[in-house]
């Protein structure tokens, strides 16, 4: 890795590789979900995680690079989380498993939320300013995602799990 440009790249692989993993761990989150606003809420996040896939594979392609980078060993461990708590955990309680999803989903979406804020910071420092305006738009988009989890926890998911 030889500057910045290069550094800007390899996270954007680095996230394309992060959200592939995500996506499809959300979507056995959302099957294993009961709260109808919960299902709704992570499918929505399903949707978004695939749109910036599709953003960030234009991205690097478009500066000549391979889709694929490194393995994310980050989102990797999270994702093994996820799986571990929610769909290998037994539960009693439907409530309390759907403040599991939550409390996984907000934490990958904070892995993201770190990625996508890096990348545009980069894209801005290169002076790639429609670049950086794809980016800000996932960044606004999974920090709304995230936004909508904790309103859900807020508005009864976490009362209902404690009683």
């Amino acid at each position: 890795m030889d500057d910045l440009k290069d550094l800007y790249i390899d996270q954007m692989q680095d996230l394309l590789s992060a959200c592939r993993q995500s996506r499809d761990i959300v979507i056995e989150l959302e099957e294993a979900a009961k709260d109808e606003r919960l299902k709704e809420a992570l499918h929505a996040g399903h949707k978004g995680i695939a749109d910036g896939m599709e953003m960030l594979a234009a991205i690097v392609h478009e500066h000549g690079a391979q889709h694929e980078g490194e393995h994310c060993q980050g989102m990797q461990g999270l994702v093994a989380e996820a799986r571990a708590h929610v769909l290998e955990e037994t539960y009693s309680d439907d409530d309390v498993r759907d403040a599991m999803i939550i409390t996984q989903y907000q934490r990958m979406a904070h892995y993201a939320i770190a990625g996508y804020g890096c990348c545009k910071a980069f894209a801005q420092r290169l002076g790639l300013d429609e670049e950086a305006a794809k980016i800000d738009k996932h960044l606004s988009h999974t920090y709304h995602g995230d936004e909508t989890m904790t309103e859900l926890a807020r508005g009864g998911i976490n009362r209902a799990a404690a009683t």
